[in-house]
């Protein structure tokens, strides 16, 4: 029986960990996970470290070495394999045989006699597991007669300070004294979609081929070819439900509908139906069967709108009335945003004192959608409902099936965006839309990529979105259109566009504001779905870019390049399996750019005087480089290099 006495390891400082293990950190399947921790013990015995971590579905641990990096800190690595949840803890212990092995060879290098200290040793061996190969039975034996046997002293000596034995205490440790951290961490694994993914927005009831013609689902399987043909995976609807008619808005978020108006989709819930239901005019759900179906056998998926809030008129106003906030005069409250009103929406009231079957009925929407073969949502202002309930929520869908997707479109406090990362959000929309300059990009980039921040938050880059024109983009020509998806699509693995008023070059402003004149979320817009533009080129040429070389499939393994010119960006990216990829992009719409360019070998993993090429795969142009420095020069007409690295073989 252990004592605590007997166990004077000391395990502390284990990273990562978020909240001392109260949430987990997060990777995709196929990705390890490197974890640091110190190990520490009184006096002078020799301390190891290891580490043991297991899948939910495993009764028995698995086991990673730990190498010392000096100064009682010690690192293990660990590979995921499956989806779900691992759960790791950092472990030490003292190892009285290397002690012992390492007091001995001191003494023996020292000449003094050792005959005593050889018969020490003998438990030790003794000890080691029946498990152990045939060649190390053979040193088993040899160590047992030679350190019993006075006949054989020089032979115990040799042996008892050999490499062979130490290696055989090293692979085959006693951990009976173990200690661990207190408590135990985890890993929560997705797919692979999690870490990278291409999104395509669009508003289904604008897809229709003639214009005056409100659009349908099978409008929208038609324009799949072309959503896959750019590059796309994931296409997401805004809402899709029945809107309500009780304080429709009118264009331009007017107060007043006028007559045809057909409100702003996000207004969910009519005599047609609430978030269970499809818009009449969009089709039936046997024609989103379809569309899913449709897209999967072209590599995309459809995401889901899941916008948690009521019209006037959404059957469960009459319904469940305590799931809404009444106001002392009788009304109930509807969504403000401060100076902006949306009299055509009611928030959910979670302080209701009927909240448990508010979170079923609301957990209920999620699960039909995914028997419907949803397996992405998209959130709408998750920031402004409880962080229990979304804890909750995603947990409960990810038992169904931990294929499901959450992206947090939660533009708010940075600590509040983490916040709903920790509670299960696998993405989240990020700030990128308003870092314009070098060194915003830079410092956005370090904070996103490094600290705890970097293990559960996954931001999800958008140039725009329905509710944002950013003032980069108004007014702007064609290469801030281009410079923005080239930087968002190549700084983060997972990027999305709004369009196609993205690629059109819509940037017609309500004045004064970061947000569309004419906007889709009041009224259907007609599009000439086969307009081919540069941006298009763009999307076509970097998504499949994105596809064929592994570095651009993460966002943390991003380092910047030093360029002696505030107008150009650089930064290598590259994997654990040899892709190096280099972007270069110039900030400047107007003139051209230049500048030496810092790339020594050694960062890229070669030696000081190999030679490299560099081969632009959105131009096919190639260069050969060698040394530290580098002169680069871009131009408005080229403002971007997107540089595949390979060595030179002679």
């Amino acid at each position: 029986m252990k004592i605590p006495g007997q166990n004077r390891a000391v395990v502390r400082d284990v990273w990562p960990t978020v909240e001392n293990g109260k949430y987990a950190i997060k990777r995709v399947v196929g990705e390890s996970v490197s974890v640091w921790f110190n190990v520490l013990s009184d006096g002078h015995d020799v301390v190891r470290g290891g580490l043991r971590y297991r899948h939910e579905s495993e009764r028995k641990w698995s086991h990673a070495s730990a190498t010392s990096i000096g100064n009682d800190r010690w690192q293990a690595i660990f590979k995921v394999e499956k989806q779900g949840t691992y759960t790791y803890e950092a472990l030490g212990w003292v190892d009285y045989a290397l002690t012992w092995q390492h007091g001995i060879t001191k003494k023996i290098d020292a000449g003094l006699d050792v005959k005593v200290e050889l018969l020490e040793g003998l438990p030790f061996i003794e000890k080691l597991p029946k498990t152990i190969s045939k060649e190390e039975k053979k040193l088993q034996a040899k160590c047992a007669t030679a350190f019993a046997s006075a006949a054989e002293y020089e032979e115990g000596k040799m042996l008892a300070k050999s490499e062979h034995l130490h290696n055989l205490f090293i692979s085959h440790p006693d951990m009976t004294y173990l200690n661990t951290n207190i408590t135990p961490l985890r890993v929560y694994v997705d797919r692979e979609k999690a870490a990278f993914s291409t999104w395509y927005e669009f508003f289904p009831r604008s897809a229709a081929a003639k214009a005056g013609q409100h659009g349908t689902l099978q409008d929208c399987i038609k324009l799949l070819p072309r959503v896959a043909s750019m590059g796309f995976d994931t296409l997401y609807f805004p809402p899709i439900h029945p809107i309500g008619e009780i304080h429709r808005k009118g264009k331009n978020n007017a107060t007043t509908a006028s007559e045809g108006d057909v409100g702003s989709c996000w207004a969910i819930g009519s005599k047609d139906g609430g978030h269970t239901a499809i818009h009449p005019q969009l089709g039936t759900i046997q024609d989103f069967k379809q569309l899913v179906d449709a897209a999967s056998k072209l590599g995309i998926e459809i995401a889901m709108d899941f916008a948690l809030q009521f019209a006037p008129d959404h059957p469960w106003v009459k319904e469940n009335p305590q799931w809404l906030k009444q106001r002392p005069d009788g009304t109930i409250q509807y969504a403000e945003n401060p100076p902006k009103k949306y009299q055509d929406i009611y928030p959910v009231y979670f302080e209701t004192s009927d909240w448990k079957n508010l979170w079923k009925a609301l957990l209920d929407i999620a699960l039909y959608w995914l028997e419907q073969g949803i397996r992405v949502f998209r959130v709408d202002n998750p920031h402004t409902k409880p962080i229990a309930f979304w804890e909750w929520m995603i947990a409960e869908v990810k038992k169904k099936n931990n294929d499901v997707i959450f992206l947090s479109e939660a533009f708010t406090t940075p600590n509040l965006m983490q916040e709903l990362a920790m509670a299960g959000f696998t993405q989240s929309y990020s700030y990128y839309t308003w870092r314009n300059t070098k060194a915003e990009l830079l410092e956005y980039m370090n904070q996103l990529t490094q600290g705890i921040l970097s293990e559960t938050f996954r931001p999800n880059f958008w140039p725009n979105t329905p509710d944002i024109l950013p003032w980069s983009l108004q007014n702007a020509d064609e290469h801030n259109y281009l410079t923005r998806y080239f930087l968002a699509a190549t700084l983060s693995s997972n990027v999305g566009v709004y369009g196609p008023v993205y690629e059109f070059l819509e940037h017609r402003a309500m004045p004064g504001k970061e947000e569309y004149l004419d906007s889709e979320k009041y009224e259907v817009r007609h599009w000439d779905w086969k307009k081919a533009t540069p941006v298009t080129e763009l999307y076509t040429k970097l998504n499949k870019a994105r596809k064929e070389h592994a570095a651009l499939q993460r966002t943390n393994n991003i380092r910047f390049c030093h360029i002696e010119n505030d107008q150009l960006v650089a930064y290598l990216k590259q994997d654990e399996q040899g892709s190096k990829v280099l972007c270069v992009c110039s900030l400047d719409a107007v003139h051209s750019q230049s500048g030496m360019l810092h790339l020594a070998p050694w960062m890229l993993g070669m030696n000081e005087h190999a030679t490299y090429t560099l081969k632009d795969v959105l131009t096919s142009s190639e260069f050969e480089w060698h040394g530290h420095t580098h002169f680069i020069k871009l131009t408005p007409q080229q403002p971007y290099h997107l540089f595949v690295i390979k060595e030179k073989v002679d």
